[in-house]
């Protein structure tokens, strides 16, 4: 993690770090202000507060109250060198505590990041350099040996030759790539989070048998969805960049909209519109592109080969966006590497929704099979020591498709996950299922996940299936778990014994599609450096049903982003329209602005908590009309689930409205105990708010140029560094 420290009055220093600011002083003794806990004071801190969160995550993992739980840390100084100290950290349990618990609890204070680190002993640097913010010397592992060289299948460079590249290209375009965590709880079963230490949101996670090729996996995700502009999905570039020669690509080309709205000629092609626009209500207008919001240039669209013929068809940029997520793009050492990962994982995904929505059982691996690959088989049953059954599947229903499953059961809470992997080679795509499976997660992740239903209208509502996608969090049918499987077991194996070349495989994979009679459409960057594809089969791959286009288009962010950006200096008579807009839209109440607008708010402030049913409360309180906000207010607090502070605002302002609309209440009556009890301060803002002198309590003024929204403004400095090597390359 990057934090970057500025230097305050006196001796008062600022440390910045992702959407967070700590302020520190010195005591007054040592000429400080005392206006601060000092930097070592945040030490001792970060250690109790680190055991305090073991403690919580074990309880809150079975279940137990930690209301009479009590921890305090104690640090013991060696009168004779004070570097030498003691922690000493004490828990007051509750007697109803079985003697299990207590000693879980203090097993889950060991675990302690903060006294982990500090054990083993952390190595520190220090060096000049010419300027923080142009220095990209990437903050991963150390460089590797030059003289290693580690194949693994499916990948035609060793790992540290793709580590290196990889770690070279990102740093080429100014971007600090840091390791924010790493997890092995298992043998042969690693996997890292990786961040722009600069623009934290944007990240991705890596798997693999080891943790170089984790690592490798983590960097060739993040160059992927870089090169394909996934990192901002649904975002507002600015201004400059929506003003600027192209928005995404110098490639792209727009397309003027049309008088009677109809799709523009030349956009798409006869099969992918049959697909897209079956009832004939998709317009033009559906299509305009959401990241810069140029209704004027009509619609943004990208060149794709079609593969049948290699023809180019131009696809929206809202469509790609809207439809298919992170799915089908990939990065590789080769085109052909790239392909059969990224052929192998819209295959993993296409399957795994027709398994889980067809409720399809599937048959076991059996145990002769598995033992072939020792390093599975380790790792499942180091799981199984910890309690968690696990069923390995064969997912190719029948040997038509390179897929494999590895289902967890959790006894503790009933809940399974069921985790899918894809890849030519069988073993590969069943350590995939594996590692997917524990990415990112601890034993106690592994307790979030539902249990299975016979309900089949819940396991095949589409919402069910984006969950899968996201995180595997969806719900599983309990008649995934016959032992009446719907097919043989087939050994399958997509390689030829492993003698396929990635360029054959990749043509194995397309011949599957062209044999499901599928179009396939591919597009390729090289412009960080390495190949990547993006990959579109349309009526297969993609992840939101096609109706979002016309029904849940996330360009709806643009009839409302200006003026809620500009909120604090709109008349009342756009408030009005806006509000009205608001209410005709359909739009659920507990939408946030943040989804509405593509606009990153920090999640610390009002407006990172802000709803449309906020919103509109604030707007009805700036218009003075009292009963719609006092309707919506009752509504607020019925589902509230913004801060307490939030909580207690409205809460006083429905107290307050309540006065204000009956004719036999005075509000000076009530004042005293309501200062009482909600605070003097809090009672200054309800008031000023409910009689039109304090308008959009809590909210900060901002506009179109975005200022003070720190958050979003380094995400579209992580896009310029983006767009300004694609001009280069123009």
């Amino acid at each position: 993690m990057e934090i970057k420290v500025n230097f305050l009055e006196n001796l008062r220093l600022e440390a910045k770090f992702d959407d967070f600011t700590v302020v520190t002083d010195q005591p007054i003794r040592y000429k400080g202000d005392g206006s601060a806990p000092s930097p070592f004071d945040y030490f001792l801190a970060s250690s109790a507060l680190c055991a305090a969160y073991f403690v919580r995550v074990y309880c809150l993992s079975r279940d137990i109250s930690t209301d009479n739980i009590r921890l305090s840390q104690n640090n013991i100084v060696d009168p004779e060198n004070r570097y030498n100290q003691i922690f000493k950290i004490q828990v007051e349990l509750p007697e109803d505590i079985s003697e299990k618990d207590r000693e879980g609890i203090l097993r889950s204070i060991e675990r302690c990041t903060v006294k982990k680190v500090v054990q083993t002993g952390p190595e520190f640097q220090i060096e000049t350099v010419e300027n923080i913010d142009e220095d990209a010397q990437a903050l991963l592992m150390g460089n590797p040996d030059a003289g290693s060289r580690t194949f693994i299948e499916g990948k035609d460079l060793p790992l540290e030759e793709t580590i290196a590249n990889m770690s070279g290209m990102l740093a080429a375009l100014g971007m600090k790539i840091e390791i924010a965590s790493w997890r092995n709880i298992v043998p042969h079963v690693w996997s890292l989070h990786i961040r722009d230490a600069a623009s934290p949101m944007c990240f991705t996670n890596g798997k693999g048998a080891t943790k170089e090729s984790a690592l490798a996996s983590a960097l060739g995700e993040f160059i992927e969805r870089l090169s394909c502009n996934f990192f901002y999905n649904d975002q507002f570039f600015g201004e400059e960049i929506a003003n600027s020669e192209f928005v995404h690509y110098p490639n792209e080309k727009w397309f003027a909209l049309t008088e009677d709205d109809s799709l523009p000629e030349g956009l798409l092609d006869e099969h992918c519109t049959a697909i897209y626009d079956p009832e004939g209500e998709l317009c033009g207008s559906h299509l305009i592109d959401t990241n810069s919001g140029r209704v004027d240039r009509g619609i943004c669209a990208l060149p794709f080969a079609r593969q049948s013929d290699g023809e180019t068809v131009y696809f929206p940029s809202n469509l790609i966006e809207n439809l298919y997520l992170s799915n089908g793009m990939s990065a590789g050492n080769t085109l052909a590497e790239a392909q059969v990962q990224c052929l192998s994982e819209i295959f993993e995904r296409a399957v795994k929704r027709e398994i889980l929505e067809g409720e399809i059982t599937l048959p076991d691996v059996p145990a002769e099979v598995l033992a072939k690959y020792p390093g599975l088989v380790e790792g499942i049953e180091a799981l199984e020591a910890q309690g968690f059954p696990v069923l390995v599947k064969d997912a190719s229903l029948g040997g038509q498709f390179p897929v494999a499953c590895v289902t967890l059961m959790n006894p503790k809470t009933g809940g399974v996950f069921a985790s899918f992997g894809a890849h030519p080679s069988f073993e590969i795509a069943l350590e995939r299922s594996l590692t997917e499976l524990l990415q990112g997660r601890s034993f106690e992740g592994l307790n979030d996940f539902q249990p299975p239903t016979f309900n089949s209208m819940a396991v095949t509502e589409p919402n069910n299936f984006v969950e899968h996608f996201i995180d595997s969090s969806g719900l599983v049918s309990w008649r995934f778990f016959s032992s009446r499987s719907d097919y043989e077991f087939n050994e399958w194996d997509f390689t030829n014994k492993g003698n396929h070349t990635n360029a054959e495989e990749a043509a194995s994979l397309f011949a599957i599609l062209a044999d499901m009679g599928k179009e396939v459409y591919m597009a390729v960057h090289q412009d960080l450096g390495a190949p990547v594809c993006r990959i579109l089969v349309p009526g297969y791959s993609e992840i939101y049903p096609v109706e979002d286009l016309v029904w849940d288009n996330t360009n709806q962010a643009l009839d409302y982003r200006e003026d809620i950006l500009n909120l604090h200096s709109l008349s009342d008579e756009q408030l009005a329209d806006l509000v009205e807009r608001l209410e005709d839209s359909q739009l659920d109440n507990y939408t946030d602005i943040i989804t509405l607008i593509g606009i990153e708010f920090d999640e610390n402030t009002a407006w990172g908590q802000l709803t449309i049913l906020e919103l509109k409360i604030l707007i009805y309180l700036a218009l003075q009309q009292h009963e719609e906000a006092f309707e919506l207010v009752e509504a607020f607090l019925q589902y509230n689930d913004n801060t307490v502070e939030r909580g207690l605002f409205y809460r006083a302002v429905s107290a307050v409205l309540e006065i204000t609309l009956d004719d036999e209440l005075e509000l000076e009556d009530y004042l005293p105990n309501f200062q009482r009890m909600f605070g003097a301060d809090t009672m200054l803002a309800v008031v000023g708010s409910v009689n039109g002198t304090m308008r959009f309590y809590g909210l900060t003024p901002t506009n179109m140029q975005l200022e003070g929204l720190d958050k979003h403004l380094r995400l579209i400095e992580s896009y310029k560094k983006l767009h300004a090597a694609r001009a280069g390359l123009k």
